[in-house]
């Protein structure tokens, strides 16, 4: 199952969402209409009295109509307005998820060893996988080992991970558990867990009416008020959007479970790491357990059960983890050892050691030949990998043991300059102006002089300072270091994020000729922080079919022809080579001279594509891959736009590595 399957996969389980949630509203809706029928009518019919004598109670009359429509309209209003509300609450992505759980965001330049350990798992993981860095948050109350994943898209995505998880897990212990939660963002999961938080929320919102009604009171004590009763009776009613609304996290969740577990174990190439997590979650005293009293309603987000045992297995929201031990190292032993506080220590200490091995000089990527990895592989660094058209789909969102190696030997090899730059909020605003300087000396002069006018003295500089140092290796880190220093940008400020935005803009366009990367990447910086500081809600999918987004297709694809050559003939043929694997009509697209597609066309038009379905992406990325290798390889600086063209589709493609 490739990337945009799973994708597909993820919106047929937001149908049985929805079909669960039917079922759901149809109970609910006969309870309360039962109750009402019971309790109002029956209450009124018993105390009907004339003169001085009771009178016969009237029979109840059961089938109602217009009783059951206005019940069915109101519960429905309660219901969706609850969801409603929640959803609202939760459009600020992952990180909302997080911080209603008690999570504080991780600082980028934080200095504590277990921290960092964490954040340099985080941030291989993204460069590995191609998934813009997410926001960290550490859940300091919680001492079980447990972790999730939250957000709408990648870009609005949040990890969280408990006090416990970071203190008692080794690095590759909290490498499988990270992989886990990737898995997760790469799966489409997530914006499917968030919807069923806002599913459940409103379901239990009839529960809260009841015990609002359970407090009212009447004025007349010789009047027998209903209403207690009536409320006694939704918070009865409630257990039955308990019931379904756990009925929904274990439908959705328990298999995702395991096909995360498989993901983590294919991406790290070692089960010994998530199956070690696993068990000493089974031998701690704490386990997965969370202390939130919001633990029941995001159950399913976590990587272990944070709750009780349920009584049926029927509600559990994850496998059993012996089930999940087994299925990753059929040799276990089925015993789970004893987590002794010696066994914490020793993790302690390893990561302050792996925190100091970090700051040592470590060769230059540029001065390495390849570096060794498992068995005879080995990554190329000198000389670019030569890439082929029918190889890169492929590992669209499936990076593997070979791209986090990469990403490992990547991260190590950094300047330490850069890394520190790309921690500090103002610092890394310098870097990512340093990454799009020109090359040219008068012309980056120029800037620089403009750049002054534009920004305080101090980022200047540092801007400065910054450029010798990504000169040399900026053809490939690019995107890994404007993504390592996205968490840091988050934390910007509102003014700072307007003038950033503003001079990288200008930056971008200040020498006249626009090169496509610099604009994706401008792009790719601005949606990534766009929700947090100007309120941009995620795209949704509204383009089901191909036909009103053809226009947007043509401008895209002849943008990337005209990138490869000044030649119009050849463009043209590279045109040709990508349009058919659009799968559009004959005729559907034409090649678009360079005046039709310039940045504010390829702006619009990456906006619109953007909400296109799975397939769509698929055949247009499929499309845009031909393009760029119509001549038979796809070189470097081609691969690494492919990459940020994709990464502006929530499409994340690994680095082009090579084996030997």
């Amino acid at each position: 199952m490739d990337f945009f399957q799973r994708q597909d996969q993820a919106r047929k389980n937001t149908k049985l969402l929805v079909f669960y949630f039917i079922l759901a509203v149809i109970a609910i809706v006969a309870a309360v209409y039962l109750a009402v029928l019971v309790i109002l009518f029956g209450a009124a019919s018993r105390t009907q009295r004339h003169g001085y004598y009771d009178a016969p109670a009237p029979a109840v009359q059961v089938w109602r109509p217009e009783l059951l429509l206005g019940i069915g309209a109101g519960v429905l209003g309660i219901i969706t307005c609850g969801s409603a509300y929640k959803t609202m609450q939760l459009s600020g992505g992952g990180g909302c998820v997080a911080e209603s759980l008690g999570g504080r965001p991780v600082a980028p330049n934080t200095i504590d060893p277990n921290e960092r350990k964490l954040l340099n798992v985080v941030e291989e993981m993204a460069i590995a996988s191609g998934v813009p860095m997410p926001q960290v948050y550490v859940l300091d109350e919680e001492p079980g080992i447990n972790a999730f994943a939250a957000g709408h898209t990648p870009s609005d995505a949040a990890i969280g991970v408990t006090r416990g998880c970071i203190t008692t897990l080794k690095r590759d212990e909290l490498q499988g558990v990270i992989g886990h939660e990737f898995s997760h963002i790469l799966n489409g999961d997530m914006r499917l867990n968030l919807r069923l938080l806002g599913i459940i929320f409103g379901i239990l919102c009839i529960a809260t009416i009841g015990r609002i009604l359970l407090r009212a009171r009447s004025g007349n004590s010789r009047d027998k008020n209903p209403l207690p009763l009536l409320g006694l009776a939704l918070l009865l009613i409630g257990g039955i959007g308990v019931f379904f609304g756990r009925l929904i996290q274990a439908a959705v969740s328990r298999q995702r479970e395991f096909l995360a577990d498989a993901s983590a174990v294919q991406f790290t190439r070692n089960p010994d790491g998530l199956s070690g997590a696993l068990q000493k979650i089974g031998g701690y005293s704490h386990g997965s357990r969370l202390e939130s009293e919001h633990a029941a309603d995001v159950a399913h987000l976590f990587f272990g059960n944070g709750i009780a045992e349920p009584f049926l297995n029927l509600f559990a929201t994850h496998p059993p983890i012996a089930e999940r031990i087994k299925a990753i190292a059929p040799a276990w032993d089925g015993k789970f050892p004893a987590l002794a506080p010696e066994q914490i220590e020793l993790v302690e200490n390893a990561a302050i050691a792996d925190l100091k091995a970090s700051r040592s000089p470590v060769p230059s990527l540029l001065r390495e030949a390849g570096v060794a990895l498992a068995g005879n592989e080995s990554v190329t660094w000198r000389k670019p990998p030569v890439i082929t058209a029918t190889t890169v789909l492929p590992n669209l969102g499936q990076p593997t043991p070979l791209h986090l190696k990469y990403a490992e030997q990547l991260h190590n090899a950094l300047p330490e300059n850069l890394k520190l730059a790309a921690r500090e909020p103002l610092d890394a605003v310098a870097l990512i102006y340093a990454l799009l300087l020109s090359h040219d000396d008068g012309q980056r002069a120029a800037q620089l002089q403009q750049l002054a006018s534009l920004t305080a003295p101090a980022i200047h500089a540092k801007t400065a300072a910054l450029f010798p140092e990504v000169t040399p290796i900026a053809a490939r880190t690019r995107l890994p270091l404007a993504s390592i220093a996205l968490p840091a940008l988050r934390r910007l400020r509102a003014n700072e994020f307007t003038d950033f935005f503003r001079a990288m803009q200008w930056l971008v366009e200040s020498d006249g000729q626009v090169e496509l990367f610099e604009f994706v990447l401008q792009k790719i910086i601005h949606r990534h922080l766009a929700s947090q500081f100007e309120g941009t809600r995620h795209a949704v999918v509204q383009f089901y079919s191909l036909k009103p987004l053809l226009p947007d297709c043509a401008v895209l694809l002849s943008a990337l022809a005209h990138v490869g050559s000044d030649d119009e003939e050849q463009n043209l043929k590279a045109f040709a080579a990508g349009a058919p694997y659009l799968r559009a009509p004959e005729g559907g697209t034409e090649f678009l001279p360079v005046e039709d597609c310039g940045l504010n066309q390829i702006d619009a038009a990456l906006n619109r594509l953007d909400q296109a379905a799975p397939q769509i992406k698929k055949n247009l990325l499929e499309a845009c891959v031909r393009v760029v290798g119509a001549d038979g390889v796809i070189q470097e600086g081609e691969a690494e736009l492919l990459r940020a063209v994709a990464d502006t589709l929530d499409c994340p493609i690994p680095p082009f590595v090579t084996t030997e």
